[in-house]
């Protein structure tokens, strides 16, 4: 990408950044909560758990303090429950640590941390000069070169145009530009600062479907093993539940043999502890 190209992203950007919490602090724990959240969950699910979390855990020491269970429970409503296990881990590490590494190998290190949550502390939260690859980073650049993108070639590409030294600004401008102009369908591609220099600009066949790091549509909920292991959760979240009650508990009353093999899933994520005795499932 062209120098005056960048410059026209960060002027376009910086004029109307989205005003989202987790932007106005660096605070490398807040922003790795934030990035966990934001991960398969839309923006406006996440703004009011970000801060009721940051409440209840303001700390990486007071998350990991905590039992999973508890972080679990206020977890619930967002979906994805790995990633409060792995978030809960990361806390502990970065406690057992005494403060966040600050290198990619050292990011990567922490339990859930993948390539793009580690330059997104980089970015976000230390201001280092890193390029973030998220699903709307990832389709403007597919878009801009007009091919669909390698996860090798896509991290080379957003590492090359990013301006040194203005890693928060940039990264957050691409980002906003993907997920309010360059959105997966009707993008507004008139009102796109990289318009002139687009080898796509809205015709023709989109090169961003099937384009590395570019997510596509996820499969469906209803009435699907996903739904079953949220209402379990759910469930859990109030009280241990019966073995016997675990097809009530997920709604197939006539499919005992499914729900206990959703319910062994969570076990062996750790979601969940089955009490022999009891005879019961219930949060760690």
């Amino acid at each position: 990408m062209q120098e005056a190209a960048a410059e026209r992203v960060l002027s376009w950007g910086l004029a109307q950044l989205r005003d989202l919490p987790w932007r106005h602090t660096r605070d490398p724990w807040a922003v790795l909560v934030s990035e966990v959240m934001l991960q398969q969950t839309q923006v406006e699910r996440v703004v009011p758990r970000w801060f009721s979390f940051l409440e209840a855990f303001p700390t990486p020491q007071a998350c990991a303090e905590a039992e999973l269970g508890d972080v679990l429970r206020l977890w619930q409503g967002l979906g994805y429950p790995r990633r409060a296990r792995n978030l809960h881990a990361a806390a502990q590490r970065v406690t057992e640590l005494g403060e966040f590494p600050r290198t990619l190998a050292g990011l990567l290190a922490l339990p859930g941390v993948g390539q793009y949550t580690a330059r997104a502390l980089q970015a976000f939260a230390f201001e280092d000069d890193a390029a973030v690859v998220d699903t709307n980073i990832a389709r403007v650049f597919a878009r801009y070169c007009g091919r669909r993108l390698t996860a090798r070639e896509v991290q080379t590409i957003a590492d090359d145009a990013q301006p040194l030294a203005q890693s928060w600004a940039w990264n957050q401008c691409v980002m906003d530009l993907g997920a309010v102009l360059c959105r997966p369908t009707s993008p507004r591609c008139a009102e796109c600062p990289l318009i002139d220099d687009c080898a796509y600009h809205g015709v023709g066949d989109d090169p961003a479907p099937g384009s590395a790091g570019v997510s596509g549509r996820q499969s469906r909920f209803e009435g699907s093993d996903r739904q079953g292991r949220g209402r379990l959760m759910h469930a859990m979240a109030v009280a241990p539940v019966n073995h016997a009650a675990l097809a009530l508990v997920m709604h197939w009353p006539d499919d005992h043999e499914r729900a206990q093999r959703v319910a062994a899933t969570l076990v062996t994520d750790g979601l969940a502890v089955f009490d022999p005795v009891a005879a019961t499932y219930s949060l760690p």
